[in-house]
């Protein structure tokens, strides 16, 4: 049951992680005006600043999440 529920919220994180690296990318070129040209965050350097925030936040929380798993799988077994 436990193996089960690790692997489901390893997927979970992931993902999550995942949805955070792509709105952080999204919000970093509507700072810098590059993409989806229209909304209030368009050309505003502040949204740049929160969208890199937001996508090292994810790429922590992908490889946290599956680092973790791997190493409580090692414990566990030994």
């Amino acid at each position: 049951m436990w193996r089960a529920f690790n692997i489901a919220m390893r997927i979970i994180s992931s993902l999550i992680g995942i949805a955070m690296i792509l709105t952080g990318t999204v919000w970093m070129l509507q700072g810098l005006d590059l993409a989806f040209r229209v909304g209030f965050m368009v050309g505003d350097r502040h949204w740049t600043f929160y969208g890199a925030i937001l996508a090292l936040v994810g790429v922590a929380e992908v490889v946290w999440s599956n680092v973790r798993q791997a190493r409580e799988v090692a414990v566990v077994r030994s």
